[in-house]
C-alpha cells in the first residue's frame, strides 16, 4: 500500500487540463482542412485523382472536401500545385448533420447542443455502448483510450457500459458490414427511449475506404438514425472528446 501511494506521488497528476486549457497535439497531427478556393484552378484535378475515397469535389461554388469520407492522408495537400488545401491543427470537427461535414472554405459548422429535453436527461450522465461494426481497431482504440487517466472521460459523467440495455445510446465504429447489420439493429432496439447514435470515424460515417463495397452499408445512418458524426481515420481522442462534450453542452466555445 505504501509503495502504491509513493508511486502515485511520484507520478503526480496525469489527467490533461482540457477543457480548461487547450490540448497538446502531436507535431504530425493533421486536423480539419482549410480550403482557399481562390487559389484553386478548376482545370487542375490532381487532388480529385489522388483521393482514395472521392472525398474531394469541384463544384460551381468551388473546391469541397467531405470530412465524412476523408481519410486525412494528406495526399491532396502534398500534390496540390496551388496550395489550395491545407490541413490545419484544428481538432474540433464533430457535427450534428452529415451535410455539415462538407468543408468549402476555412470555416466549419460544429456540433450543436442537444434539444432541451434530451439535454435535461443526458447532460449530467451519459452511458454509451460501443459497437465495432467491422472496424480495424483504430477508431476503437482511440475511443477506448478516453477511459484512461489521461483523458478521464468519467469526470464529465460519460461512461462506456457492457450492455445496450444499460446504455443511453450507441457509439458505432467500423465499416458497418452486412454481417454486423443485425447486431446494430438488435443493439439499437435494446436501448431504451430516448436514445442517441454516434458515428465515429470515416468508416462508420460513409464506409471509408470500403465505400460502395457490396458488403458495406456506407455508414451507420443507412441502418439507424445518427445524431452525431465524428470524422477522422481514426479521429484523434481529442476530436471524439470534444464532439461528445459539445453535444452535451459542456463546452462554452
Amino acid at each position: 500500500m505504501i509503495k502504491a501511494i509513493l508511486a502515485r506521488m511520484q507520478q503526480k497528476h496525469r489527467t490533461i487540463r482540457y477543457p480548461a486549457a487547450e490540448p497538446i497535439l502531436p507535431d504530425r497531427y493533421m486536423g480539419r482542412p482549410a480550403i482557399d478556393s481562390a487559389k484553386c484552378n478548376p482545370s487542375c484535378r490532381q487532388c480529385l485523382e489522388v483521393c482514395p475515397t472521392d472525398a474531394i469535389a469541384i463544384t460551381e461554388a468551388g473546391l469541397q472536401i467531405d470530412l465524412g469520407r476523408c481519410l486525412f492522408c494528406g495526399r491532396c495537400q502534398q500534390l496540390c500545385p496551388h496550395h489550395a488545401i491545407e490541413f490545419t491543427r484544428e481538432y474540433r470537427m464533430a457535427t450534428r448533420k452529415k451535410e455539415d461535414l462538407v468543408v468549402a472554405d476555412k470555416t466549419a459548422r460544429l456540433g450543436e447542443l442537444l434539444d432541451q429535453e434530451t439535454h435535461r436527461l443526458f447532460g449530467r450522465s451519459l452511458k454509451l455502448r460501443q459497437v465495432s461494426a467491422g472496424g480495424c481497431n483504430a477508431c476503437e482504440a482511440d475511443t477506448n483510450v478516453l477511459s484512461t487517466i489521461v483523458f478521464d472521460l468519467s469526470r464529465f459523467g460519460i461512461q462506456f457500459v457492457a450492455s445496450p440495455r444499460h446504455a443511453d445510446g450507441l457509439l458505432i465504429t467500423g465499416a458497418v458490414t452486412e454481417k454486423m447489420r443485425g447486431a446494430i439493429l438488435d443493439s439499437y432496439a435494446a436501448v431504451a427511449e430516448p436514445k442517441m447514435v454516434i458515428a465515429v470515424g470515416a468508416c462508420a460515417i460513409s464506409g471509408g475506404p470500403y465505400i460502395d463495397h457490396p458488403e458495406v452499408h456506407n455508414g451507420a445512418n443507412s441502418i439507424v438514425p445518427v445524431d452525431l458524426y465524428i470524422p477522422g481515420c481514426p479521429p484523434h481522442p481529442m476530436t471524439i472528446l470534444d464532439g461528445l462534450l459539445r453535444y452535451l453542452g459542456k463546452l462554452k466555445k
